[in-house]
């Protein structure tokens, strides 16, 4: 009796609309298309290198064990990304790496295809690598960058006026730090900075920032477009005078320094275990509005 030999039947996922299939992959992030899904098959690995496939380069930590410890990886990953997108991004995030050099990089690509107006916008978190003159000098490439998202990076009072001027379509700002035991330290000089060259600005979240009182109210008096504001863990200011009744006037959506972080993506990474602050500065009772839970 002969033997029959059948041949081995495709996967089930290459027999899927190329267009499902696209949607499918772009659930993933950059880490795992690069490392693991383009090798999966030949369409897979066809659709991974489209430029279309790179709208939005998600570059966050994947702990791909053996690979992540190696020199340079999640730099050169990212510039593969990138070329990859051929300017198409319109969103990148990078996350606990990064360096002076990635982000010129970047900035060059989109000048080399053309696209500068193609990029959006740009997180940051955790970039220990990243100095403010060098996050100032790439933006100045990106001039029609409309929002710019940092947490936990090196800034200075020079770097925000240098984005403020090289960026005049910014609309969204985030600038959030860790809230330590030297939170008593008044600083207002990125408050002031803010005021006075990103006056366009429509969203702005501070978690964790220094300001006083003088700070808020430049903010307030500097940008008149802002709709939702976000000062949570600002625990420097005091709201003396009108300026609580102001802050409540003039932004439909405000989060206090007393509100929940629940919901921020690094609330784990916001609090020092030293903090030590009076309760009776924030009254939750005569202070704040307990109905006024808004989300950004």
């Amino acid at each position: 009796m002969a033997s029959s030999s059948r041949s081995p039947q495709p996967p089930p996922w290459v027999e899927l609309p190329e267009g499902i299939t696209e949607k499918i992959l772009q659930k993933l992030g950059a880490f795992e298309i690069l490392c693991s899904a383009q090798r999966v098959c030949t369409t897979w690995r066809r659709l991974c290198k489209d430029p279309s496939m790179w709208g939005v380069i998600d570059m966050r930590f994947s702990g791909i064990a053996g690979l992540w410890e190696l020199e340079n990886y999640p730099d050169k990953m990212c510039i593969r990304a990138v070329d990859l997108s051929q300017g198409n991004a319109a969103h990148i995030n990078i996350e606990y790496f990064g360096s002076d050099g990635l982000l010129n990089y970047i900035a060059l690509s989109y000048i080399c295809f053309n696209r500068s107006s193609q990029l959006k916008r740009l997180q940051l978190a955790f970039c220990y690598n990243v100095s403010a003159e060098g996050l100032s000098k790439a933006v100045k490439k990106l001039p029609l960058l409309e929002e710019l998202h940092l947490s936990f990076i090196s800034i200075t009072q020079e770097a925000i006026e240098s984005i403020g001027r090289s960026c005049p379509r910014l609309r969204s700002f985030e600038l959030n730090h860790r809230v330590c035991s030297f939170q008593h330290m008044e600083y207002d000089e990125e408050a002031v900075a803010i005021a006075e060259n990103m006056r366009e600005l429509q969203h702005l979240q501070l978690i964790g920032n220094k300001m006083t009182d003088d700070g808020l109210l430049a903010i307030l008096n500097g940008c008149p477009h802002l709709e939702s504001l976000d000062i949570r863990q600002c625990f420097n200011l005091r709201f003396g005078g009108n300026l609580r009744t102001k802050c409540s006037q003039q932004i439909k959506k405000l989060r206090w320094p007393t509100d929940s972080t629940e919901d921020y993506r690094f609330c784990h990474e916001i609090y020092d275990s030293e903090l030590n602050f009076p309760c009776d500065i924030y009254d939750t009772d005569s202070s704040y509005d307990s109905d006024n839970d808004w989300f950004i």
